[in-house]
C-alpha cells in the first residue's frame, strides 16, 4: 500500500515530467497553499483550490524561469505530513542569474490528497534572482 511519501514523491515524478494536471490530480479541491514570506508568489496567500496553485504559482513560476525544476533530496515521513528537503533550479528569463535555493515543503494529507502546503525557501536568492 502507497505511503503518503509515497504519494508526495509521485507529485515530484510528475512535476519533473512536465505532468502539470496529474500535479494539479493529488490536490484536494479544496487545498490551502501557502509560498513563503518575502517572495513575490506569496502575494496572493493562501491560494485555495488546485487552479489557483497553478495559475497564480505554476503558470507565474514557469513564464518567469528557464528549465524550472524543484529537486527533491529528502523525504520526511510524518504521515499525515509528510516534509520534502530538496533545491530549486533554473535561470531567471528577465535577468540571466541561475537560481539554485534551497527549499523545505510541508504537505498535509487527508484521504490520500493534499489538502494543504507551506512552502519554506530563501527568499533572498529569489528575490536577488527576479531582480527585485
Amino acid at each position: 500500500m502507497a505511503t503518503n511519501a509515497d504519494l508526495i514523491k509521485s507529485l515530484y515524478d510528475a512535476f519533473a515530467r512536465g505532468d502539470v494536471p496529474a500535479v494539479l490530480g493529488l490536490f484536494d479541491p479544496t487545498i490551502e497553499w501557502n509560498e513563503a514570506d518575502g517572495v513575490r508568489y506569496a502575494d496572493r496567500n493562501p491560494y485555495r483550490g488546485p487552479m489557483a496553485v497553478a495559475e497564480g504559482v505554476f503558470g507565474r513560476i514557469i513564464a518567469e524561469v528557464d528549465q524550472f525544476a524543484a529537486v527533491p533530496a529528502r523525504f520526511i515521513d510524518g504521515g499525515d505530513t509528510v516534509v520534502v528537503e530538496g533545491r530549486y533550479k533554473g535561470k531567471v528569463k528577465a535577468t540571466g542569474v541561475v537560481l539554485d535555493a534551497q527549499f523545505a515543503h510541508v504537505y498535509t494529507l487527508r484521504g490520500g490528497r493534499v489538502v494543504g502546503f507551506q512552502q519554506y525557501t530563501d527568499t533572498g536568492q529569489w528575490t536577488r534572482a527576479l531582480g527585485e
